[in-house]
């Protein structure tokens, strides 16, 4: 039990820092930017991000070893990846509305940018590209949505000084995160080294 816990924290931190999809695949950054804009917003992206991406790798753990084995298999990932991700929102928004009809009045508006992103998707991509265990892929998942919790409280702390006035008007907002998003990628890049990947 402790080896594959280990294997599920090892598979996360790796996710989580050196492989983050925001810092180092810009994976979901739009959708980290317009949750930065609010606490509340952050922490709510970030738990469907988390549960689907967790969800979604369990799912395309067994899918994947049916289909990478076949001559195109790969052609038909998308596809699959896709599938995969709007059967688990269709399930999760029926469950959430039968049984918790308060928090489907808040996350019904919200709902598909934090599931339907390129973060979650992505995670997906590198669990297929780096193979391994379905410990490995739950790891994967679950350290891609608290990477983009970590990369979403960064420019949640930065919204508010890269929005003031010493920031030229034509910079202002989407360009200045961007760029934001660009030099703290560079910093992550210097901090773990580059992967190449």
């Amino acid at each position: 039990m402790g080896a594959v816990f280990a294997k599920i924290v090892s598979f996360a931190m790796a996710a989580i820092f050196t492989q983050n999809a925001i810092f180092d695949r810009a994976f979901g950054a739009n959708v980290a930017i317009y949750a930065s804009r609010r606490d509340e917003h952050v922490v709510g992206f970030t738990l469907g991000i988390t549960a689907m991406t967790t969800a979604a790798s369990v799912v395309s753990y067994f899918l994947d070893g049916v289909i990478l084995p076949l001559k195109y298999g790969y052609l038909f990932l998308p596809l699959i990846y896709v599938g995969i991700i709007g059967i688990l929102y269709i399930i999760g928004l029926f469950v959430t509305w039968k049984f918790f009809h308060d928090t489907f009045k808040k996350i019904k508006k919200f709902v598909h940018l934090a599931i339907f992103n390129c973060a979650v998707i992505g995670a997906l991509f590198l669990n297929a590209g780096y193979g391994g265990d379905i410990w490995s892929y739950i790891g994967c998942g679950f350290g891609t949505g608290i990477g983009f919790f970590l990369a979403s409280f960064f420019l949640n702390i930065a919204h508010e000084r890269l929005d003031s006035e010493k920031i030229p008007k034509l910079f202002r907002g989407y360009p200045i995160m961007m760029i934001y998003i660009g030099i703290v990628s560079l910093a992550f890049n210097v901090l773990v080294g580059y992967t190449g990947n």
